[in-house]
């Protein structure tokens, strides 16, 4: 009977083993597959703040928690099994999907930059801050910013599924679970912190320290304009991210010329300055792939633009009910 149980210990204590070596491999794997993905990381925690400006301090938190649950929804509910099915049976659509999403961002960056350099008029809602607007536009900004994860999830996982694709099929989606929820909370904790920032160098002022109260005013003072800084290098990104992605994917489609000129480019910048060859190669990759956003997504916009039904006809119509009023409003708007 002892003997039965020493080998049933055994056989508990090998099992425990080969548990711990997977949980390392998985481990290690997710470490790997989230580091390939931190350039479209940064990107995601660039892009978010701008949704979470303009919110009462109270709803900044619950905000960001909803658009949090909202990722990780999306996640794993649809993009981490869409991916592994995808991947498994049918890989080549990957490309196509990921295109479709980068043309989004693409169309989403260009048509804010251009809104920011007078070519495009502004949303109406955007001239009213959120605690004026409500509820639905608090609603609206929270499912924005969702739609606009959604694509950079998208890029984090299916960059971070390449990295294990050589895994078995349930070792690789217990990575991919594993990097979802990771990345998640690295994101929007990261995210949490930045529009907080301002709250507690508040609470810093009103303590006795001189360095504290020096830290806190700096931080009021300063968040308002970092943050501001920090919307538009998430405009940016999005057209950063979305060129990269077309360009990649119409390489892996089978037309490498745009590809390998970019990449011709990186080479011989990062000749120049051997010193700093990778920052150089991927700073030329970076500007080129956010000129290609731009570029593309300004044809996305311009093709919206003529469509009776697209994102800017309210714009149009709007334009009509100004024109039936008295002209003396027109001019009192000019002027003003």
């Amino acid at each position: 009977m002892s003997g039965g149980l020493a080998a049933l210990l055994d056989d508990i204590a090998a099992l425990a083993k080969v548990a711990a070596a997977s949980i390392d491999d998985v481990s290690a794997a997710a470490g790997r597959a989230g580091t390939k993905a931190a350039g479209v990381i940064v990107d995601d925690a660039a892009v978010t703040p701008r949704y979470v400006t303009g919110f009462k301090p109270e709803r900044e938190l619950p905000i960001i928690k909803k658009i949090a649950m909202g990722s990780l929804r999306n996640k794993l509910l649809f993009i981490v099994p869409v991916a592994l099915l995808l991947s498994q049976f049918a890989p080549w659509v990957l490309t196509p999907l990921l295109m479709l999403g980068g043309m989004y961002l693409c169309f989403e960056g260009a048509e804010k930059l251009l809104e920011k350099m007078g070519v495009l008029e502004p949303h109406a809602e955007q001239d009213v801050p959120v605690i004026e607007q409500g509820a639905e536009q608090e609603k609206e900004m929270v499912a924005g910013a969702i739609r606009t994860d959604f694509i950079l999830s998208a890029e984090i996982m299916v960059i971070s599924l390449n990295e294990v694709a050589d895994a078995p099929f349930i070792q690789r989606a217990i990575i991919m679970v594993v990097v979802a929820i990771g990345i998640t909370l690295l994101i929007y904790g990261v995210v949490a912190v930045i529009v907080k920032m301002d709250d507690i160098g508040l609470n810093l002022t009103k303590r006795e320290s001189g360095a504290a109260h020096t830290i806190g005013r700096a931080l009021v003072t300063g968040m308002p304009k970092f943050l501001a800084v920090l919307g538009f290098i998430g405009v940016i990104a999005m057209l950063w991210v979305g060129g990269h992605i077309l360009l990649v994917g119409v390489n892996d489609l089978g037309w490498p010329g745009l590809y390998d000129f970019v990449h011709g480019l990186e080479e011989g910048a990062a000749g120049l300055i051997p010193a700093a060859s990778g920052f150089v190669a991927w700073l030329v990759n970076t500007i080129a792939s956010a000129i290609i956003g731009f570029i593309v997504g300004c044809i996305i916009v311009g093709i919206f633009t003529l469509l009776p039904f697209g994102p800017f006809a309210h714009k149009d119509e709007a334009h009509g009910s100004d024109d039936s009023r008295p002209a003396g409003d027109d001019k009192a708007e000019a002027s003003h």
